[in-house]
């Protein structure tokens, strides 16, 4: 009686420890998801940051080469100026040239001016030609009165186009001017727009680095805590392989699963399918790989996978790839499950499903269908993690699924 008892409190007192170990591994599992969909929160802010980084890298980009066509347009304004300069230049001395011909054309002109109007009277003009000692001489004199008065209004309309020569020239320069100080003044304030704008986009790069650099703080430091997290979840796998095996009377061996000849035979089949298992998805993409790799939005972050990550459309549904045994269905935090196969001493997981559709102890076959995949609207994506362990040893799944 006193055995009989003993062994009651033994069953109540192993049932009661089981519980308790699987409702730790229940709230790490909890813990790990939440950490998980907080580094997938993270990962999107990242993405966002590189998207807007790229944005303005290219704006930033296209700004430069906008800056070095304006400084090809200054230069082509610069010579345009110096043409101008030259130009004017020799404007000017036409000027200075004009100014000194005028000059000396308006003293020839008043000397002449004033002669005339000392010999102006018609008496004086008509006792000059009949002072003449011959006819010959007279005529020679007439002509030169004759020629003399044409020259003097020549001399006059001379200096009338020198005038307005001069006047052209000088409002030519004027205007040559006014041109290269617009010239000046357009290619100044276009240069200093520029530049503004060009110091604006670095600035705002910066501030974009700097929030992407805390972005990647906060990514690396949930992927530790999610590491912390697994190892205590293959501390607890380790201690139910223990309890299991203490069951079925065997204490020596605590990391392997004890097996049974049915169990060891699906084991074996399991294992002689390496490589030819279906994918967990009827329609996919893998999207990570796994073990240690850069994180595809930022390369100067390594991560580690414990398994893979497959994409897929909305509506996928996950798929049991080898037969056996639903071992446990938990619930995360965020609302997703992971679906818990046992084939033998191999295990298969199924995370991120948004419903499932098959329970606890419930045998499965080959392709069944477990659950429907997450879709992320943010993502336009669903995207099933899937891991497969021997006892507490993580294996890559992409050497046992076919055409991986």
């Amino acid at each position: 009686m006193l055995r009989y008892i003993f062994s009651i409190l033994f069953i109540v007192s192993t049932t009661f420890s089981w519980a308790q170990e699987e409702d730790r591994q229940r709230k790490l599992e909890e813990q790990k998801a939440r950490i998980q969909e907080e580094i997938r929160q993270k990962e999107r802010l990242l993405g966002e940051q590189k998207k807007k980084e790229k944005n303005v890298s290219k704006v930033v980009s296209q700004q430069k080469a906008k800056i070095g066509l304006q400084q090809k347009l200054i230069n082509i304004t610069e010579k345009q100026k110096k043409v101008l300069g030259n130009s004017m230049y020799i404007n000017q001395v036409k000027v200075n040239q004009l100014r000194k011909d005028l000059k000396i054309l308006k003293e020839d002109y008043a000397a002449m001016i004033e002669k005339s109007y000392k010999s102006r009277s018609e008496q004086s003009k008509a006792m000059f030609i009949l002072s003449a000692d011959n006819f010959l001489q007279a005529y020679k004199r007439a002509q030169y009165m004759k020629q003399y008065s044409s020259f003097r209004k020549m001399q006059g309309e001379e200096i009338k186009g020198k005038t307005d020569q001069l006047e052209q020239y000088q409002n030519k320069l004027g205007t040559q001017k006014k041109e290269k100080e617009k010239l000046l003044a357009e290619s100044e304030k276009e240069k200093q727009v520029l530049e503004n704008e060009r110091l604006e986009q670095e600035r705002l790069l910066f501030r974009i680095k700097k929030d992407k650099n805390k972005i990647v703080a906060e990514i690396r430091k949930k992927q530790k805590e999610s590491r912390a997290i697994e190892r205590q979840i293959e501390k607890l796998i380790r201690e139910a392989i223990a309890a299991a095996n203490k069951k079925a009377g065997n204490t020596t061996n605590t990391t392997t699963f004890v097996l049974t000849p049915e169990a060891k035979e699906l084991a074996n089949d399991f294992r002689s399918n390496r490589g030819r298992l279906p994918w967990p998805v009827e329609k996919g993409a893998l999207s990570k790989r796994f073990g240690r790799q850069p994180h595809p939005l930022e390369p100067s972050i390594m991560i580690e996978s414990s398994g893979i990550e497959i994409s897929s459309e909305k509506g996928a549904h996950a798929r049991a790839v080898f037969s056996g045994e639903v071992s446990e269905v938990q619930q995360a935090a965020n609302g997703t499950a992971t679906v818990v196969i046992r084939h033998g001493d191999y295990i298969t997981t199924y995370s991120n499903l948004s419903s499932v559709n098959v329970g606890k102890g419930q045998k499965v076959s080959t392709k069944q269908t477990i659950g429907t995949i997450h879709f992320n609207n943010f993502t336009n994506k669903a995207v099933l993690k899937f891991l497969i362990y021997q006892n507490i040893t993580k294996l890559n799944p992409q050497s046992w699924l076919i055409n991986m």
